[in-house]
């Protein structure tokens, strides 16, 4: 149910290294929202929509939220709004998370960096279905984890750094095989990393999520195609994703 939208900012916060955790107001977009899409933002000053991923929605008060990093200028000036503000969105876009399969019972959710988020919101759906969820995160450093207390609340939770200062050292994939009985795996992340998971976990079921940069962000431009194992040799991450089969798509 995409549709270009008028957002209104409710509340921005910094709450991790260059992170920013954003709320935004419309209700179209609070009740339609499925844990897996994004909002393609037009950001003031800037001619290419910037593609966030929706980390939660609280449909009653018709409220989305976002959570980026300020790492190019459209972000930053992103993070710059504040409440009160509009943004022009389209949304709510993609494809999101199949977790309504009646054979999920225990769910495992791997993220990695700004691949977090849309896990957030995924984590709470399938925990309201009575799915066990666990959790497994992956940040640079400690001054970079954020919404551990928030996962630990959908069950257990392990965090894991690249340099050691919290949690686990090393990568997410340096903990998986110590966790099991799981049906589906569930990951969002750089493509390095989820093509370690995709690797590691070849004989589990499961889907990626996709970060990529996009262009018309409705399927006509082709700029965020990747390769795919079926007739057509690709797939819009946009239109097609960002949600796909692990096992569909060839990073």
């Amino acid at each position: 149910m995409k549709q270009r939208v008028e957002m209104i900012v409710e509340a921005v916060e910094k709450i991790a290294l260059d992170t920013v955790e954003m709320k935004l107001s419309n209700d179209h977009v609070a009740k339609n929202a499925v844990p897996g899409q994004f909002l393609h933002l037009q950001v003031e000053g800037h001619s290419l929509r910037r593609p966030i991923s929706i980390a939660d929605v609280d449909a009653e008060k018709g409220i989305t939220t976002i959570l980026f990093k300020e790492l190019g200028e459209g972000t930053k000036r992103l993070g710059a709004y504040q409440p009160g503000m509009r943004i022009n969105a389209l949304g709510p876009s993609g494809c999101g998370f199949p977790y309504q399969d009646k054979s999920i019972q225990k769910a495992l959710l791997i993220g990695g960096g700004i691949g977090v988020p849309p896990l957030y919101n995924l984590g709470k759906e399938l925990s309201n279905h009575g799915i066990e969820v666990i959790s497994v995160l992956g940040f640079q450093t400690k001054d970079s984890v954020f919404y551990e207390a928030e996962f630990s609340q959908l069950g257990e939770t392990h965090i894991v750094t690249d340099d050691g200062s919290y949690g686990h050292k090393g990568f997410v994939t340096n903990v998986l095989g110590s966790i099991d009985g799981y049906d589906y795996y569930f990951t969002c992340g750089p493509i390095p990393m989820l093509k370690a998971v995709k690797e590691k976990l070849a004989d589990k079921p499961g889907y990626i999520s996709l970060e990529e940069r996009m262009g018309c962000g409705v399927g006509a431009c082709f700029a965020c195609v990747i390769p795919a194992d079926n007739e057509s040799g690709y797939r819009k991450i946009c239109k097609d994703g960002p949600v796909f089969p692990a096992n569909e798509v060839i990073l």
